[in-house]
């Protein structure tokens, strides 16, 4: 992507206003995106994904918007488009109310901007786990010679913390083990 001027509201939408600015994943054009392309093969899922590029400019837009909440969304997403999908996952389920110990939440802050250059998502972890804090949202862990308190809360290294939906996934991956194991190949 070529530096350009900041964007302003006329630029919205940007397909049509600005279609020089949208690649895919791929680096493909936006004006590759066709069913024609679709039907032959042409593309792939990872050009149908969004792009992180594509995020911040939409951003930006909201900036210029006046939506600066909306621009911070679109930021943390951005940088949520390296992050795997199971991870994302576990990130949100670490995120609700009494899933994660304040250790486990400085941990997974600490991962997102080590392992996935996430500045902005660890920051709103960081913020999270004050939250929780104050609020008395943080999870106890259960004292265990096998538990980590920097696991990722809903990560099968996590200590077990005092929830009913974190035992309950538990004993559901706990069971689909099992029954993986008993069926024959």
């Amino acid at each position: 992507m070529t530096s350009a001027p900041p964007l302003t509201t006329a630029d919205y939408p940007l397909s049509i206003n600005r279609p020089e600015l949208l690649r895919t994943p791929t680096g493909k054009p936006i004006t590759a995106l066709t069913m024609d392309a679709v039907v032959s093969g042409e593309l792939t899922a990872e050009d149908l994904r969004i792009a992180p590029e594509t995020l911040q400019l939409q951003a930006q837009l909201a900036d210029a918007s006046g939506r600066p909440q909306l621009a911070a969304n679109l930021r943390r997403a951005a940088e949520m488009t390296a992050i795997p999908d199971a991870e994302v996952l576990a990130m949100y389920n670490a995120l609700r109310p009494r899933a994660s110990t304040g250790e486990q939440l400085a941990a997974l802050a600490d991962r997102l901007e080590g392992d996935y250059a996430a500045p902005v998502c660890a920051a709103l972890v960081r913020e999270a786990a004050e939250v929780y804090a104050r609020r008395g949202l943080l999870a106890r862990p259960e004292t265990g010679a096998d538990a980590d308190p920097g696991a990722l809360a809903g990560s099968p290294e996590a200590s077990p913390v005092t929830t009913a939906g974190t035992a309950a996934a538990a004993r559901a991956e706990q069971q689909g083990a099992e029954q993986e194991e008993v069926q024959p190949a």
